[in-house]
């Protein structure tokens, strides 16, 4: 597909440009200016059902939007409407919908000005506006003036010679401007360097600005940002403070539909942060990096309690914790050591991803979690922490189960690997951004990389956590849970036994079943241990296999021997049903097992 028209059939080019040609003509022979607006908008949502690329709506049996996420995927067929009908995919039905919106909407509108500019160079003059408000690009995760192209080509048809409908910066452009648009990826022309990190981040600097420049001194900004990579974040939040705000609260507002199609198997977020902001005073001091440092831990821990009170969620409510900790960074024209050497935001973003997640290790495991670095004693091994950090992000805000089953997974795809927040590949099961598990991992000294293909799998920039099930035969050998019951001594007078990670024991000499662990005895009879050991992790996973495979014997025993190990097994699996999502089958796993264990 090289140009627009390819994504048409003969019929709808026609069907579409008669459109264009009606509306035009009432334009051209007195009709007001806002009728031919309002039908174009009515072509608008038309063409969106009216291509050879859409696909069909089994539910609604009706042809659905090509908008269903925000690029224009391939189509392997697609299905069409007829447009002079009354049903769906017919223009009557988009007009009964557009003017149903309008009668929602009312007549009682205040007037207004737009005006095409960029926002690097406002028209708007000085300490002029009480509130500045803006809803930005989203760095990398949407390229808005290509898909504009998609509705300008019809409009420009439409409505010829409109004034909002040409290049104001470029008369020989005959598509949406792309050179002044504030995105990573999106050029003018293909041969035109690629927009970087270091031009948004410098686009926003003057944007903001621009912000404060029109602001009154009292005046408020609010930014609403909803970008789920840390990139972005740090690259917007960098340019908004050297603009000269101060960020004074965040808020965060539900604007996602749980059902969309790029919320169905991945932690997409289900609102949009609103940032509330001030002008930096001129005369802003220079902060204490220690001072700073102190402060944070209470502000994000008060913020979270609170948030979570509002049954805000997951990445919702790490990202909703940005703004209260950067009121204490922003405020300062800049914060240095005790040295003076003077500390940048990343490093600041840093120290506040560490509390917000020690923060929430020490709500979901307890103080000695939240603590917790290479071991330390009384605390719950690193894959526990990793996984309860994991699933605690991953909670959603909207209430809905965002996991998918493996078959309708597989069933749609690789068409739906898309996410408002960056680029997500199609795996199935709990996945995050690999930059926000990162991000959080490595202050709190979990290391990623020991647990690989263990309970977590790094594939195209997502972390997907590994089902149970397909750590059953990592835990229990080729045989499965099955096997397990042959582990426990008929004789109830010797102590119950069992070995996980068979497939590390040694293949010589006789074996020794120790208490969860690996122990081998070689010819000469000397014993040692294997590389690794079970954890209390393990052990939960091995129970719910149990469970799944109907081990009702092995798993009471099993049970019967962690009650006597300590607390540790029980208070990390009551906390693992408290954080997987409601529907999904490790919960109703783990709340099938706590049912066995004796009261």
């Amino acid at each position: 597909m090289r140009n627009w028209s390819d994504y048409y059939t003969a019929r709808q080019k026609v069907s579409l440009a008669t459109l264009c040609e009606a509306i035009a003509f009432k334009n051209a022979n007195g009709e007001t200016l806002a009728v031919a607006e309002i039908s174009a908008l009515l072509l608008s949502k038309f063409v969106e059902l009216a291509t050879a690329n859409c696909r069909w709506e089994t539910v609604a049996e009706c042809p659905r939007s090509i908008f269903t996420r925000h690029d224009l995927p391939a189509m392997w067929d697609f299905a069409e409407g007829v447009p002079t009908s009354s049903s769906s995919g017919g223009f009557e039905q988009t007009l009964q919908n557009v003017l149903g919106a309008l009668s929602r909407i009312g007549t009682d509108w205040r007037s207004g000005q737009v005006q095409q500019a960029d926002a690097r160079m406002s028209p708007l003059p000085r300490e002029s506006a009480a509130v500045w408000f803006t809803d930005p690009p989203y760095y990398d995760a949407i390229a808005y003036a290509d898909l504009s192209d998609f509705f300008f080509v019809w409009l420009k048809r439409a409505l010829p010679q409109h004034a909002l409908l040409m290049d104001p910066f470029d008369p020989e452009n005959q598509l949406v401007p792309k050179r002044q648009e504030l995105t990573v990826t999106t050029v003018a022309k293909e041969q035109e360097k690629p927009k970087t990190n270091d031009d948004f981040e410098q686009g926003v600097a003057e944007s903001f600005a621009q912000g404060v420049s029109v602001s009154l001194e009292s005046g408020v900004g609010c930014v609403v940002f909803a970008h789920k990579t840390t990139e972005g974040w740090e690259a917007f939040l960098t340019g908004m403070m050297t603009g000269g705000w101060v960020i004074v609260a965040s808020w965060p507002v539900a604007t996602e539909m749980g059902h969309r199609f790029n919320a169905r198997e991945v932690a997409a977020l289900a609102t949009s942060v609103h940032l509330i902001c001030r002008p930096r005073p001129e005369d802003a001091p220079v902060g204490d990096w220690g001072e700073v440092l102190r402060e944070l831990p209470k502000r994000v821990g008060d913020w979270m309690e609170r948030l979570q009170g509002e049954d805000v969620r997951g990445a919702d409510l790490v990202f909703a914790c940005i703004g209260p900790a950067l009121e204490i960074f922003s405020r300062y024209s800049k914060v240095e050591t005790a040295e003076g050497r003077e500390v940048g935001l990343p490093e600041y973003l840093e120290k506040v991803w560490e509390v917000v997640g020690r923060t929430a290790l020490e709500n979901i495991l307890g103080t000695e979690e939240a603590k917790a670095r290479n071991g330390i004693a009384g605390a719950l091994e690193e894959d526990a922490r990793l996984t309860a950090l994991f699933l605690w992000t991953f909670q959603s805000t909207n209430g809905t189960d965002t996991t998918i089953g493996e078959s309708e997974k597989e069933q749609e795809g690789d068409e739906d690997d898309n996410d408002n927040a960056g680029k997500m590949p199609a795996l199935r099961g709990f996945t995050l951004v690999f930059d926000v598990v990162r991000r959080f991992a490595q202050p709190l000294g979990i290391e990623l990389p020991k647990w690989e293909g263990r309970i977590i799998e790094t594939k195209k920039g997502a972390v997907r956590l590994l089902s149970v099930s397909e750590r059953a035969q990592q835990l229990f050998g080729k045989d499965g849970a099955a096997a397990a019951a042959d582990w426990f001594e008929p004789d109830a007078r010797e102590s119950r036994q069992m070995t996980l990670f068979p497939e590390f024991e040694e293949k010589s000499g006789p074996k020794v079943r120790g208490r969860f662990r690996k122990i081998v005895v070689d010819a000469k009879g000397v014993e040692f241990q294997a590389d690794r050991e079970a954890t209390t992790l393990d052990r939960v996973h091995a129970a719910m296999l149990l469970q799944t495979g109907g081990q009702a014997n092995s798993l009471r025993a099993l049970i019967k021997l962690e009650q006597e190990r300590g607390p540790d097994f029980l208070r990390l699996a009551n906390a693992l049903t408290a954080l997987y999502p409601k529907e999904s089958e490790e919960k109703r796993l783990l709340d099938a097992m706590l049912l066995a264990v004796p009261r």
